[in-house]
């Protein structure tokens, strides 16, 4: 096939590497000197490829080869591979590829080499009637720049079966091919070379022998890196240095005292000692070493400023600009690119503006490299404006350009535009990879597009871009858009798991309400080697405190106490939540006062555990507590304390933290936030103020809002008032099958049994399905769960036997008469009896009783508000087995003990 006749696939997307400059294997093209040729160079030279291309293509005869020699090499420079593919056509077309002349052919090698679509450049040798060393050269380096080196060797072999036809090796070829002798770790074949370097006099080219020191120290063979390295001597440069160092870090004290016996070359030998002790994480010698250089350059001084900066020493890293510049010396690009990094990363924005200001000055922003870490910059200190005009000034932008842009995007939840960025690099031609999926999964994740993270995931499978980061976060994706069977089913691909794949699958059971399944997997995750960290132990907390399972709980503390983990920050906390969401307040009590370091969250956790467990007064006390050390409530704190008092008829006092918090903090309240204020009128029996309270909010009341107050109207049978709460519900919210059965109970209680049933069938109708109601007690170490007329627990026979006679107690001891009101069914009501009678929550009551020894505390959960008549029977338990029994219901906990709860029968 003739390479004429040849098109490479078209590509929406190329991968994006740092531009890598061709001369060195390239030959040179005929001079030649016009006004096109002027005016073309200047456009390559600003970077814009659309106005070159069109140049390209509006003259009328073949264009000389330098232009497409112009027009490749920025090309490959944008990784614009699309357009490239549009160059290759056009010279086949117009007959720049016919000859013997193989310069144009070989710049598209290079090119395609470049933009990673190796089996283009292939294809293209492939068909190559001429080949020169600088063809041969090309491919070889495609294939390394995929790294596929094992590839690269081939061609080599292939190069040297061809020798008869007078392409020899040069220098060039002996250095990528000891290159992919060090990927592959094939000595013998370096050596191989290394023969055929010395035969042909190449290895005294300081590229050969740097590429024969970086071989021999990657193969392991020290003593060959070192030989070559003294033999070169005069011929070294500082990528000699670097080469022996890299492979000699694990000796670099030896190297040391090895270097400071030479008596030449002090500067080299001390920039490369510079990085080795950078690399090796030793700030202390790199800065000894700094000062023992008499005559620094730019790269001593840079090198001792990346050294601060990779070893996350950033303040030390900006105060050493000020000895830099009392040096006499200019901060340049690669200072540039280490200050921005710095500052990044303590996200100071004024000292970011000063670093941006002073490359504007010198010019040095349009340079890609800096573009790039000023965008970097400015998204870490949150300030996207400027990393848009950063990202419009660049005249070349690369793969990280683009990818770093998006995610300024995507982390300001600015997703559709961060979509339409994305929209442009494909237009660019910039292809997909790993970073760049990450950064469109977290629009995805932004957008809650479950669409949309399908695609990218079937994209990257398609493309093998799947690395284990995006694994980890495709999992995390699925979990948040409720996909658990796709979570899991990415979660068993994973071969190499690590501790952050384990709990993202934790959290993805956890935030769908499969809280068994995420305590089973964390019991998997320890029979492996992956030891959890403060991450996982914090995701299976919040699993436990769910699922109100005090054993394991139990458990998690002591491992955190026996493997030493720090008692601070969100482990506390979770700790705290844990204990009080499995009924233990004493002991969420016991480890807030045992924490040194109380911040707010640890603060809002114990407030809120005070008020789940119907303490209002002590939330209260609590959150004066707070104030007093000197630590300021946010959102959630106050939340947490409106929460309290609604549920302990604190009216007053709810109202007063509902004002301090929009006058003295002035925090803007949230809709959960006037929804606990309307729970707590509504609760108080004022749900007429409710409502007026409702029509003032300065925003729209949404579903959480309406919902507080038809609960409200339901207790108190402000029937008329419900239906108005009810009908804003079903309408801001029709996909709710919870909303359904709030409105036809409030039909049912009202007599109104036909429209009960027309509300409960559109249920069925919206193809929508409501969670039945289920409770579940812990004994042991095990978590038993029943639902409402549950027969299948192996104990159901013994269950049901013992609920009898428990409830047969009741009646002749306690007076105990159930109370039909609370089942809102049309049925008899000896049925509605037997409805109450088999309410989850006696079922697991009855096995708490036959489980375990006589004044054994029984704690059981339930997924919905329990109700009144379940209530009364649960106080008579309490005091005629002489029992405390701690329930924990959708709304809060009671503490049934003695006949009496800790609801005040308020809830």
């Amino acid at each position: 096939m003739s390479v004429r006749l040849q098109r490479a696939s078209m590509a929406t997307t190329v991968l994006s590497l740092p531009p890598i400059p061709y001369n060195r294997f390239s030959p040179a093209p005929p001079a030649i000197s016009s006004p096109d040729h002027t005016s073309l160079k200047q456009l390559c030279k600003e970077g814009n490829l659309r106005q070159a291309l069109r140049l390209l293509a509006s003259r009328g005869s073949p264009p000389p080869q330098d232009h497409y020699g112009l027009v490749l090499d920025l090309v490959a420079a944008k990784k614009a591979a699309a357009q490239g593919v549009q160059v290759h056509a056009h010279a086949a077309a117009t007959g720049s590829l016919d000859g013997d002349d193989c310069f144009v052919a070989t710049k598209l090698l290079f090119m395609y080499g470049k933009c990673g679509r190796v089996e283009d450049a292939r294809r293209l040798f492939d068909g190559m009637s001429v080949r020169t060393v600088f063809s041969w050269n090309a491919l070889i380096g495609a294939y390394l720049s995929s790294g596929s080196a094992g590839e690269a060797l081939g061609v080599y072999g292939a190069m040297r079966r061809s020798a008869a036809l007078g392409v020899t090796p040069d220098g060039c070829t002996l250095a990528s091919v000891l290159k992919a002798c060090g990927m592959v770790g094939d000595g013998r074949s370096g050596r191989e070379v290394h023969g055929l370097a010395v035969k042909s006099g190449l290895d005294v080219s300081t590229l050969v022998a740097n590429a024969l020191i970086a071989m021999y120290a990657r193969c392991g063979s020290l003593d060959s890196a070192v030989r070559v390295f003294e033999w070169l001597h005069d011929g070294r440069d500082v990528a000699s240095w670097n080469s022996v160092i890299s492979g000699c870090l694990q000796n670099g004290m030896e190297l040391h005292a090895a270097i400071l016996k030479c008596g030449s070359e002090a500067s080299i030998q001390c920039n490369a000692l510079l990085v080795m002790y950078t690399k090796c994480g030793r700030v202390d010698s790199a800065l000894r070493v700094f000062h023992e250089i008499d005559e620094k350059d730019y790269i001593s001084w840079n090198s001792m400023l990346s050294c601060y900066v990779q070893n996350g020493l950033y303040v030390e890293a900006i105060k050493f600009l000020g000895e830099m510049l009392e040096g006499g010396f200019q901060p340049d690009y690669a200072c540039i690119v280490s200050l921005c990094c710095a500052v990044g990363h303590l996200g100071w924005l004024i000292k970011g503006r000063e670093v941006h200001a002073y490359a504007i000055k010198q010019r040095l922003d349009t340079d890609t490299q800096v573009g790039n870490t000023l965008l970097d910059m400015y998204m870490k200190c949150c300030y996207l404006e400027y990393a848009v005009r950063v990202f419009d000034r660049m005249r070349i932008k690369d793969h990280i350009s683009w990818t770093t842009i998006i995610t300024c995007y995507a982390q300001s939840s600015r997703h559709f535009e961060a979509l339409e960025k994305f929209r442009e690099a494909l237009e660019e031609g910039i292809k997909m990879d790993p970073m760049m999926i990450g950064s469109i999964l977290e629009v995805a994740s932004g957008l809650r597009s479950i669409l949309l993270a399908k695609q990218l995931h079937c994209y990257a499978v398609r493309n093998d871009f799947l690395d284990l980061v995006q694994k980890n976060r495709i999992i995390d994706i699925y979990g948040e858009s409720g996909e658990v069977y796709h979570s899991l089913k990415m979660f068993k691909t994973v071969e190499e798991k690590d501790i952050v794949t384990w709990t993202s699958m934790i959290n993805s059971y956890t935030n769908n309400g499969l809280l068994n399944e995420a305590v089973a997997l964390f019991a998997e995750m320890q029979n492996t080697d992956i030891q959890p960290d403060s991450v996982a132990l914090v995701s299976i907390l919040g699993a436990i405190a769910d699922l109100s399972s005090l054993a394991k709980g139990k458990e998690i503390h002591g491992f955190l106490i026996r493997r030493n983990f720090r008692m601070e920050g969100a482990t506390v906390s979770s700790l705290v939540d844990m204990y009080s969401g499995c009924g233990s307040m004493g002991n969420a009590l016991k480890v807030f006062n045992g924490a040194k370091c109380k911040d707010v969250v640890l603060w809002t956790a114990i407030i809120n555990a005070a008020g789940m467990h119907g303490h209002g007064k002590q939330a209260v006390d609590l959150f004066k507590r707070m104030l007093e050390t000197g630590v300021a409530p946010d959102h959630v704190s106050f939340l947490a304390l409106l929460y309290a008092c609604s549920h302990s008829k604190l009216v007053d006092e709810g109202k007063c933290y509902l004002d301090m918090m929009m006058t003295m903090y002035r925090l803007e309240p949230w809709q959960e936030h006037y929804a606990c204020v309307v729970d707590l009128l509504g609760r108080a029996g004022q749900t007429e103020d409710a409502y007026e309270f409702i029509k003032s909010m300065p925003l729209e009341p949404t579903s959480v809002v309406w919902c507080a107050l038809l609960g409200a109207c339901r207790v108190h049978k402000n029937h008329e008032l419900a239906m108005v709460a009810a009908n804003k519900l079903l309408e801001l919210e029709p996909n709710n099958p919870g909303n359904y059965v709030l409105v036809s109970n409030v039909f049912t209680e009202m007599g109104k049994w036909s429209n009960a049933k027309e509300v409960r069938a559109r249920i069925s109708e919206r193809g929508l399905r409501k969670d039945p109601a289920c409770s579940w007690i812990e004994i042991g170490n095990n978590v038993h769960t029943f639902t409402a007329r549950d027969h299948s627990h192996r104990d159901a026979e013994r269950i049901h036997l013992k609920l009898n006679e428990v409830t047969e107690k009741l009646r002749k001891e306690g007076g105990y008469i159930e109370d039909t009101r609370f089942v809102l069914h049309d049925v008899s009501e000896e049925e509605k009896v037997d409805v109450l009678h088999r309410h989850s929550e006696r079922l697991a009551i009855s096995f708490g009783l036959i489980s375990t020894r006589p004044g054994t505390p029984l704690r059981i959960a339930k997924n919905l508000r329990v109700c009144g008549d379940c209530h009364e029977f649960t106080k008579l338990v309490s005091k005629l087995f002489e029992r405390e029994i701690v329930v924990r219901d959708a709304n809060r906990f009671h503490h049934f003990r003695g006949g009496s709860c800790s609801c005040g029968d308020f809830w």
